[in-house]
């Protein structure tokens, strides 16, 4: 079984922000693997599928970025033997960038550095870099909109590498 968690913040105000970027990844995911998040289940929305004969689970927590390791910890316990991978936006990388990691520490990222917390280091992640304005406080800065025009075609390599990955 695979697991492809999103990373982000429900609630409409936080919709295409530069935090949110992981949830607009495994929703365009979804859409792509036609699925829907139509259950709700260990502190997240799911969608479950199959790609290539093996069970897929898609997850958007619904506990805020900076406790996302609850939601990851509830879906490890029941699926001890999935293979987890966290989709998750990082201002450390060039905007538009994408990057797979087998393994590591949450870096600067709250929600990374939770779901570490929470499971350890032993889980896949995809970054999206969205770049830093140093101009703007952090906090701002990642829940501010980001360009969708911009963003659009970074999201779909994203969903690539996913696939690309299962």
């Amino acid at each position: 079984m695979n697991i492809v968690i999103g990373i982000g913040n429900y609630g409409k105000q936080y919709e295409h922000t530069n935090h949110n970027m992981g949830f607009d990844v495994v929703d365009a995911l979804a859409k792509r693997l036609k699925l829907k998040f139509d259950k709700e289940a260990y502190k997240g929305l799911i969608a479950r599928g199959e790609v290539d004969g093996e069970e897929l689970l898609i997850v958007k927590p619904q506990t805020y970025v900076n406790r996302s390791g609850e939601c990851v910890e509830l879906l490890q316990k029941k699926y001890p033997n999935a293979r987890i991978l966290v989709v998750v936006d990082d201002f450390d990388l060039p905007r538009g960038y994408v990057r797979y990691r087998e393994r590591g520490s949450g870096g600067t990222h709250n929600g990374l550095r939770n779901i570490v917390e929470h499971i350890g280091q032993e889980f896949e992640r995809i970054k999206i870099g969205i770049g830093r304005d140093i101009s703007v406080d952090v906090i701002d800065f990642v829940l501010s909109k980001y360009d969708k025009e911009f963003f659009a075609p970074v999201i779909e390599k994203a969903v690539d590498e996913v696939l690309n990955r299962l």
